[in-house]
C-alpha cells in the first residue's frame, strides 16, 4: 500500500511541475556533441600559455573539442633541447587535461624539418649516427606517450609543391627510405596507436597529393604500418579546393583512414561581411566533404579564436582565420560548422 501511495504522489508531483523551466535552461549541443553523431572526432590544436593563462579558452577547448593537438610542445625542439635531455613537462599537462575532459589528443610530430634543436642541425652527424638518433627519438617520445596518443603525425611535409621529396636533413643523410623507417619504429613502440603521415596544399588532386598518394599506396604495398593521411587545410576565402572529396576518396579505397588535421581559412585584414560569409563556406565544405567520406574520422581546427592565431604572424597583412573572433564571439564559420553537424544524418555516406 505505501508504495502504491508513493507511486500516486510521484505522479501527481510530476505532473505539477512546470515542464518549461528544464527545457529553457538546456544549452545547445557542443561541436563535440554534434559531431559524435557522426562518429566523427572534432578538435583544436592548444596553445600552453593560452590554456595556462585564460580561463575562456580553457573552458571552451575543454568544452567543444574532442580531441586535442599540441601546437608546439610535442615538436623535437622543445622535448629534446639539449642532446638526451628530455623536457616532457608541457606536453604531459596537456595529456593531464585531455583526460580530465575526456579527448582524444593527436601527437604532432615525429619527424619533421621545421623546430629541430639547435644540436642536432648544427652537427654534421654520420649518416649511421643519425638514423640512430632519429630511431631514438621516436622510441623515446612514442614511448613517453604509448597508449595515450589516438594518432600520431609520424612524418610531416615530406614533399615539395611539385611532388618531389623535400631536401631536408633526413633525405640528404638517410635517403627516401626515412619515411618507412619512421612508421615501423613508430608501431613497434606503440601498435595500438594510428600512424598518419601529415601535409598540406594537398587537398585538391594535384602533384603534390598524387605524390602523396603514390607513397601511402607503396608503403601499404609494402607492408608498411601507415594507417592514415592528414590533409592540413590551412586554406583561404578566395581559394577553396575544388576537388578535395575526390582526394579524400581515393585515400579512403586504399583501406586508409583521412583526417583534417589543421584547418584554418584565411583572408585578408581587415574582414568584412563577404569574407566572413565566404569563409563560413570553405569551412563548412570542407567538413561537409569530411563528411561525406567514411573512414575520414577527425576533423581539427588549427586554433579556435584569432585571438591566439599563428596565421598573421606567417602571413603579412592576413588573418581572422578561426572559428571565433578575438573575444571569442562566434562567427558565421562557426554557426556553419555547427549547422553541417546538425543537419546531415548520423552515418557517414557511403
Amino acid at each position: 500500500m505505501r508504495r502504491f501511495l508513493a507511486i500516486v504522489v510521484g505522479a501527481l508531483v510530476l505532473l505539477a511541475t512546470p515542464l518549461a523551466t528544464p527545457l529553457a535552461s538546456a544549452s545547445p549541443p557542443t561541436l563535440r556533441q554534434l559531431a559524435a553523431r557522426h562518429d566523427l572526432r572534432i578538435g583544436t590544436a592548444v596553445d600552453m600559455a593560452a590554456l595556462d593563462a585564460d580561463p575562456v579558452y580553457r573552458q571552451r577547448t575543454g568544452s567543444e573539442f574532442s580531441t586535442v593537438t599540441a601546437e608546439n610542445v610535442m615538436k623535437w625542439e622543445v622535448l629534446e633541447p639539449q642532446r638526451g635531455q628530455y623536457d616532457w613537462s608541457a606536453a604531459d599537462e596537456l595529456m593531464s587535461f585531455a583526460r580530465r575532459h575526456g579527448q582524444a589528443v593527436r601527437g604532432h610530430v615525429l619527424v619533421w624539418h621545421n623546430q629541430l634543436p639547435a644540436w642536432l642541425n648544427e652537427t654534421d652527424f654520420s649518416a649511421a649516427e643519425l638514423r640512430n638518433i632519429l630511431r631514438q627519438h621516436i622510441f623515446d617520445t612514442v614511448g613517453h606517450f604509448r597508449g595515450r596518443v589516438w594518432q600520431w603525425d609520424v612524418v610531416n611535409e615530406a614533399f615539395n609543391e611539385d611532388g618531389t621529396l623535400r631536401d631536408t636533413i633526413w633525405l640528404r643523410k638517410l635517403g627516401p627510405g626515412y619515411i618507412a623507417d619512421a612508421f615501423r619504429w613508430a608501431h613497434q613502440v606503440d601498435p595500438k596507436a594510428k600512424l598518419f603521415y601529415n601535409d598540406y596544399n594537398i587537398e585538391d588532386v594535384n602533384a603534390k597529393s598524387d605524390a602523396v598518394y603514390a607513397l601511402v599506396k607503396s608503403l601499404r604495398a609494402q607492408g608498411v604500418p601507415i594507417d592514415g593521411v592528414g590533409v592540413q587545410a590551412h586554406l583561404t576565402v578566395d581559394a577553396p579546393p575544388t576537388t578535395f572529396r575526390e582526394n579524400l576518396k581515393r585515400f579512403d579505397r586504399l583501406g586508409l583512414d583521412t583526417a583534417i588535421t589543421e584547418a584554418d581559412v584565411r583572408m585578408v585584414l581587415p574582414p568584412d561581411a563577404a569574407k566572413l560569409r565566404a569563409q563560413a563556406d570553405v569551412y563548412r565544405d570542407i567538413l561537409a566533404d569530411c563528411l561525406a567520406t567514411r573512414h575520414c574520422i577527425s576533423f581539427t581546427v588549427w586554433g579556435f579564436t584569432d585571438k591566439y592565431s599563428w596565421v598573421p604572424g606567417w602571413f603579412e597583412g592576413e588573418g581572422a582565420a578561426n572559428l571565433l573572433d578575438e573575444n571569442y564571439q562566434p562567427k558565421p564559420a562557426y554557426d556553419a560548422v555547427r549547422a553541417e553537424l546538425a543537419a546531415r544524418s548520423v552515418a557517414h555516406a557511403a
